[in-house]
């Protein structure tokens, strides 16, 4: 009889059972005085101890500004310390984050915020191409004329209040250097009980991802998901509290916030942020100067690290291990990534918002060739499997759906029952809507996508949403969005393009038209303008003829 495709992790590391609150708390008593978290760019660095007064000081001071256990507040800002103070915080009195994607724009952020009803959101004042305080005076024009925390607007009626990053922000805003100071107006005693009363399944955490339907669904997760998914992957990386690991992606994925910082704090390891936004010198430079034993990276980020020309003048000998995510990773990157970079435990590990997001990974000893053909077996205390169409499990070495099951599995997406019953099953399965094969020893091959997700530079974007929002173009009769192959992000986006009749319209002028309205990654890269798109017999469009096509004629040139 042929194997099936289903294993389940090991099962001899036990689940943390706690909040986030109390594995940050037994990590400060354990390593009090050892260097919890350096941010570069700001020039901060806290011990545990140190670490720990600021955000119990800032999780005081939520509760004085009205957040009540299960309340939602927004955070949108690049990679910074009050990230992280804003992550524990939070997390200390039951309030769910809500993580906002630095690069949205104004029609985003107005969904995220309506639809996760967030009564707070802290913000930077700008970032990149992006000035934050404009964009939220363009959805607020009434919160100048409002005292902070008094807001009443029409456009975000759920929305009290705002709190930006910067010294001095326009009126209406409520400065963080002065949210500390409230602080004082709660009673130690009361803080404590709150904390207390909390439970390790309460929600603690909303990470939105794109939708084959054209808006994001809010993935929910709770302590128990992101804090055990964190120490399991420090588990597998061998982290202890002598580790320092530089995180230079961004903080509101998961990769950031769960396997960098929940990884760090399960194991007393060193959080580094080398720069508010991913930058290669500035990357290395950190590596060397704080002899970083670990790093995170997307395929492309390590690609922009060996392809700096200064990289021999840096000492990276330090360096041990770390992870490779978001895309697949060519056999060459890996190859360089073990010699040249010294990261001979590199692993890969694989998963999706909506599982915490890791499910599988490989491990320290685990040769080449597996960790560039495959993304590793099951995680502990998780379950892998792989069926057919009817939901059956197919045999190993044979390809169909991925689906993952345990603690990790998200508690739903958030206001929207019938999104969650579509992509989690009854018997507790989430189907990645991946299509991969099994080995012998369990070892996962991811063979493609059978939703159309574009993955370019470790960003997911799902070309459906992309097509509704360029249909709101006055000149477009009709688009399809697909992804090729690229060299430097994975994937490139290009969309095909129908103009109503009468109307004109250029790549550049559309690009321009993206620029203040979605997130720059989101923005095609090639336009082809066309009268009509291949079809089949029934009426369907043949995307992947789309593809052979748009490969062909940018490999002409």
């Amino acid at each position: 009889m042929n194997q099936p495709s289903y294993t389940q992790g090991r099962q001899d590391k036990p689940l943390l059972a706690m909040t986030i609150g109390q594995a940050f708390d037994a990590t400060v008593a354990r390593f009090a005085e050892r260097e919890a978290l350096v941010v570069r760019h700001q020039q901060q660095r806290y011990t545990w101890r140190q670490l720990a007064d600021s955000v119990d000081r800032h999780a005081r001071a939520f509760m004085a500004l009205g957040l009540k256990t299960g309340d939602r507040l927004g955070i949108w800002a690049p990679n910074c310390a009050q990230w992280c103070i804003a992550q524990f915080a939070s997390a200390k009195v039951g309030i769910i984050l809500v993580n906002i994607n630095p690069a949205y724009r104004t029609s985003e952020l107005e969904y995220v915020l309506k639809q996760s009803g967030c009564k707070w959101l802290i913000c930077a004042g700008a970032f990149k191409s992006s000035n934050y305080h404009a964009m939220i005076g363009e959805l607020l024009p009434e919160l100048a004329g409002q005292a902070a925390g008094q807001l009443n607007g029409e456009r975000l009626p759920e929305l009290r209040g705002l709190i930006s990053l910067d010294a001095e922000p326009p009126s209406g805003f409520l400065p963080w250097h002065a949210l500390a100071q409230m602080a004082d107006s709660i009673e130690l005693e009361g803080y404590d009980a709150l904390q207390q009363s909390l439970q390790f399944d309460q929600p603690v955490n909303i990470q939105y991802t794109s939708g084959t339907t054209g808006f994001p669904k809010g993935a929910t997760l709770s302590h128990y998901n992101i804090l055990n998914n964190g120490y399991m992957v420090g588990e597998s990386l061998g982290l202890t509290e002598h580790d320092r690991m530089v995180i230079p992606v961004p903080l509101y994925h998961c990769f950031g916030m769960v396997m960098g910082n929940l990884g760090c704090v399960t194991h007393g390891s060193t959080m580094i942020y080398p720069s508010d936004a991913f930058d290669p010198v500035l990357t290395l430079g950190c590596v060397a100067e704080e002899r970083a034993t670990a790093l995170y990276g997307v395929p492309t980020m390590f690609i922009a690290i060996l392809d700096q020309p200064q990289r021999a003048e840096y000492d990276l000998s330090s360096l041990r291990t770390g992870i490779m995510a978001g895309a697949t990773c060519p056999i060459e990157v890996m190859r360089r990534v073990i010699s040249e970079l010294h990261m001979a435990e590199v692993q890969i590990a694989y998963g999706m918002t909506e599982t915490s997001p890791v499910s599988l990974q490989t491990g320290p000893d685990d040769g080449l060739e597996l960790r560039v053909t495959t993304v590793g077996r099951t995680q502990p205390q998780l379950e892998s499997k792989v069926v057919d169409e009817h939901g059956c499990i197919v045999a190993r070495g044979q390809i169909g759906e991925l689906c993952t099951r345990g603690y990790s599995v998200m508690l739903g997406y958030w206001g929207n029952p019938a999104a969650t019953a579509e992509a989690v099953d009854p018997a507790g399965w989430m189907h990645t809507g991946d299509l991969a094969s099994m080995d012998g020893q369990g070892y996962v091959c991811i063979a493609g996508r059978n939703k159309d997700m574009i993955i370019r530079g470790g960003e997911n974007i799902y070309p459906r949403e992309l097509e509704e929002f360029f249909f709101t173009h006055p000149a477009v009769a009709d688009v399809q969005v697909i992804g090729i192959p690229d060299d430097r992000y994975g994937e490139e986006i290009v969309a095909w393009v129908k103009l109503h009749p009468g109307h004109s319209a250029s790549g550049e002028e559309l690009q321009l038209w993206c620029k203040s309205r979605i997130a720059h990654f989101k923005t095609p890269r090639y336009f082809r303008f066309v009268e009509e798109f291949p079809m089949t017999v029934t009426g369907k469009v043949q995307k992947f003829r789309m593809r052979e096509i748009s490969i062909e004629e940018l490999a002409r040139g």
